[in-house]
């Protein structure tokens, strides 16, 4: 397991990048993953800086406590450096693998505390669980495989915008500063976006 200076800086303060198209990130996340699969602990540090502030922020939803969604977003982290050789590239992107590993723990942490429940019961009770049937994993293969092909009727730069938005988690004001587009337009396009998206699934 990697020492404590990983992690020297806060979830909250580490940044994620925004120069780079959705491709890009993705590999270049997916080249760190396997980096930290073989123990490279300069990888793991780039890692953290690269997506801690998105494992926070889903974190803190489910732990609107600073100090508990803390603790767990490190637990996450050392999850993920225990289990990176597990990550499968073609079944998710890295980021959602990630959030996943942070999501799950956050919510161990909350059934943990039943006097501190930070979620309703009903919500804990409709919570997936973390070890997917195989039918579930069948259902989510064929389900990915048609949002790739309705993802490909969109134009290139909505898809990238749908993309940077869904999969890496960008703020509508990032995306706006990457694509030099006002916040307006880039709320009009994922709106227009989803809309078609949403009637190719349904088709």
């Amino acid at each position: 397991m990697p020492d404590a200076s990983w992690s020297s800086s806060t979830p909250a303060g580490a940044s994620t990048s925004s120069d780079s198209s959705p491709a890009s990130s993705i590999e270049r996340l997916n080249g760190l993953l396997h980096r930290v699969a073989q123990k490279d602990r300069k990888a793991f540090a780039l890692l953290y800086e690269a997506t801690s502030a998105k494992l926070y922020g889903t974190v803190l939803r489910i732990l609107p406590n600073k100090g508990l969604a803390d603790d767990v977003v490190q637990e996450a982290f050392v999850n993920i450096w225990q289990k990176a050789s597990q990550f499968d590239a073609g079944r998710a992107s890295p980021i959602t693998w990630m959030v996943t590993i942070a999501r799950h723990r956050a919510i161990d942490e909350v059934r943990r505390q039943p006097t501190k429940r930070m979620e309703s019961e009903d919500a804990l009770d409709h919570t997936p669980s973390t070890e997917p049937t195989a039918l579930d994993r069948l259902h989510h293969e064929q389900q990915s495989r048609r949002l790739d092909q309705c993802l490909e009727e969109l134009e290139k730069d909505r898809q990238d915008m749908v993309r940077l938005a869904y999969l890496d988690g960008w703020s509508r004001s990032e995306l706006a500063a990457h694509f030099d587009e006002p916040l307006g337009t880039v709320k009009s396009w994922l709106h227009r976006a989803l809309k078609q998206l949403k009637g190719c699934l349904a088709s």
